[in-house]
């Protein structure tokens, strides 16, 4: 794990915490049930639900522990709060032209909340960097795996 800090939106927060809890609440001890019940019906080595069941308590395992690291080392941002409105941070919503007169509309947000399907691109992506402290009309050239495109920032919003 890395130094830097894990920023976050509330929103985002509330997510790693309600997954933690519903697997480490609810999930992990109905499985912990199985695999006793599972162990307790003689040999193990082709009983599908004892195997099955300690591959999958592993599996939990390591996503609590991935989690736990990710919920401590998480910076909550809210968003609504930024000072500075005029340029582009951490939670900004942002609407670019690219080099083809394509428009698009992309927040920014931490790296546990990207979904690039609905523009809620990582604040470590190579385009959110380059958007960094932006404001309306600069120009902002990105290395991207289909080549170097520029986008021109047209729009900066912030939730309220």
């Amino acid at each position: 794990m890395t130094d830097r800090p894990n920023y976050i939106t509330l929103a985002g927060y509330a997510a790693l915490r309600a997954e933690y809890e519903q697997l480490f609440g609810t999930e992990r001890p109905q499985l912990v049930e199985v695999v006793s019940w599972a162990a307790g019906n003689g040999d193990r080595s082709e009983n599908g639900d004892y195997l099955y069941g300690k591959k999958r308590l592993r599996e939990i395992d390591r996503r609590l522990g991935s989690l736990s690291k990710r919920m401590k080392a998480a910076r909550v941002v809210d968003p609504a709060q930024a000072s500075d409105r005029t340029r582009v941070w951490f939670g900004a919503c942002v609407t670019l032209i690219d080099d083809d007169e394509q428009e698009r509309v992309l927040t920014l947000v931490g790296d546990d909340e990207t979904d690039t399907g609905n523009g809620r691109i990582g604040w470590s992506a190579p385009i959110a960097r380059a958007l960094r402290g932006a404001a309306v009309g600069d120009l902002r050239r990105v290395t991207l795996p289909v080549g170097e495109r520029e986008y021109q920032v047209t729009a900066i919003a912030y939730p309220d």
